[in-house]
């Protein structure tokens, strides 16, 4: 068997081959069991949005390329699953809609010319890129103010008469991507249909509502015109709230039909997986995807060109200011690589089998965001001198994206150290990833089993590592 060991580390290592191990006090014992299989992998990856893409155009050639190979080259993160929004977000430069044109219920004046300029060219630019190619959802984040019952970008409900016209919405927004040679491979029905506190664009669904309308409209719609093949994801908001939702969009075989599996947020905590709500969604329908659709450090500056705060309990998040007293505990001072790393092994451990990270590049202020909602993204860029940042984020998700494939499957691990986080698939080429998360301060060796034979090696404090195994 071989083995090939890369580590990202709070000592400086960025995804680096390592060759030569020290001895350690501690020894954790890690054991494969590859014939005890649970979800396949739908992939991994972040999102397209004007604000990354906008930023792309302002920087050289050469950065721009740099950035784009980085992310979908095999050489570099090889993303396999992204995301992108229908009309506008928060992480777009101004408000706009599709369907500018109030009134217009056939959609004669459909349109996506606003994507023409940034988003659409960066998208395109990936796909060029990327060898293994990829898979995009779009999600919006509100139908345009004419369509609601209170007539603003922010907030509100779809008005019931035009349940009809937003589900060809989504039928013609799959027509233009097409003709730009765009496959989008499906959706989220809405992005956080709670609502995110009345600050920028939303549309406030129930459970109940959601379901009727993916039942009675946007399935059969989509269905009729050709596109039934495609992707609906229900929910898109945080784990605490998805037992009642799995509920309603599984309620019945003429519901459950239409949706593929469930979408899910990271907000309502910067430490907790919600392992029990996960575990129930993939009960309540096994055979679904559970796809973790939005994640980042939020309502944070970025730091620049400092790694090691990256590593640091300095971040906050939304909660750490605004989250009722009682929920306080959940949004404690925090780590962003810990917050990736545990999130997304603890994910892997709990039937979830994608996961997308927010922005894909911002700037050295967390924007441009029309509502100054600054956030965290792997890339920060400073278009003005023309400078990348790779931040040890990126480095952290690519030691899932580049090596847990699209059709991979979880597999077993028995693992003797709680304080080791290990998550690890069999690829579809036979090769074995796990991926190990050292959180604490402590360098531990490691002996790791798989069938009969047992490799060596250690793993540094703060530090995550991806093992390659190929029998031979």
């Amino acid at each position: 068997m071989t083995f090939e060991v890369y580590e990202t580390s709070e000592k400086g290592n960025s995804l680096t081959k390592l060759e030569t191990f020290k001895s350690n006090k501690d020894t954790v014992h890690l054991k494969l069991s590859p014939e005890q299989t649970f979800q396949t992998i739908t992939g991994f990856g972040g999102a397209f949005t004007e604000s990354s893409a906008y930023l792309l155009n302002k920087l050289s050639q050469a950065n721009r390329d740099t950035i784009l190979q980085a992310y979908f080259a095999k050489e570099g993160a090889n993303y396999s699953l992204t995301r992108t929004h229908m009309n506008s977000c928060d992480f777009s430069l101004t408000n706009y809609s599709y369907s500018p044109v109030a009134g217009d219920k056939n959609l004669d004046h459909f349109t996506i010319e606003e994507d023409m300029d940034d988003l659409i060219p960066m998208i395109k630019d990936a796909m060029d890129v990327s060898e293994d190619g990829f898979k995009i959802f779009a999600s919006p984040w509100t139908a345009a103010p004419w369509m609601k019952d209170n007539r603003k970008w922010v907030g509100g409900k779809l008005l019931p008469e035009y349940y009809d016209t937003w589900a060809l919405f989504f039928s013609k927004y799959l027509d233009a991507y097409k003709a730009e040679g765009i496959d989008i491979w499906g959706f989220t029905v809405e992005n956080e249909p709670h609502g995110n506190g009345n600050n920028w664009e939303s549309m406030h669904f129930s459970p109940k509502e959601m379901t009727d309308f993916v039942e009675f409209h946007l399935g059969p719609k989509l269905e009729k015109d050709g596109y039934g093949d495609k992707v609906i994801l229900g929910y898109d908001q945080n784990r605490a709230g998805l037992n009642e939702w799995v509920d309603e969009m599984y309620r019945s075989e003429s519901s459950s039909k239409y949706f593929d599996g469930t979408a899910i947020h990271w907000y309502e905590s910067t430490y907790e997986v919600f392992p029990e709500a996960l575990q129930y969604a993939h009960n309540k329908a096994p055979n679904k995807l559970l796809i973790e659709t939005e994640g980042c450090i939020d309502s944070q500056v970025p730091v620049w060109k400092d790694d090691a705060w990256y590593w640091k309990k300095e971040a906050t998040d939304w909660g750490y200011d605004w989250a009722s007293p009682e929920d306080k505990h959940l949004h404690p001072k925090y780590a962003p690589v810990n917050r990736y790393a545990r999130d997304i092994i603890g994910c892997l451990n709990n039937w979830v089998d994608g996961w997308v990270d927010w922005n894909m590049v911002l700037d050295r202020q967390g924007g441009p965001n029309w509502f100054e909602n600054w956030c965290v993204a792997p890339v920060i860029v400073d278009p003005d001198a023309d400078e990348v940042y790779f931040t040890p984020l990126y480095y952290t998700m690519a030691h899932f994206s580049k090596y847990m494939r699209p059709g991979a499957e979880v597999i077993g691990v028995e693992n003797s150290d709680d304080s080791l986080m290990v998550s690890s698939v069999k690829n579809p080429d036979g090769s074995i990833a796990v991926v190990i998360f050292n959180e604490t301060k402590t360098p531990k060796n490691i002996s790791l089993t798989l069938d009969e034979n047992t490799v060596e090696f250690s793993i540094d404090a703060q530090a995550i590592q991806t093992v390659m195994l190929t029998e031979l």
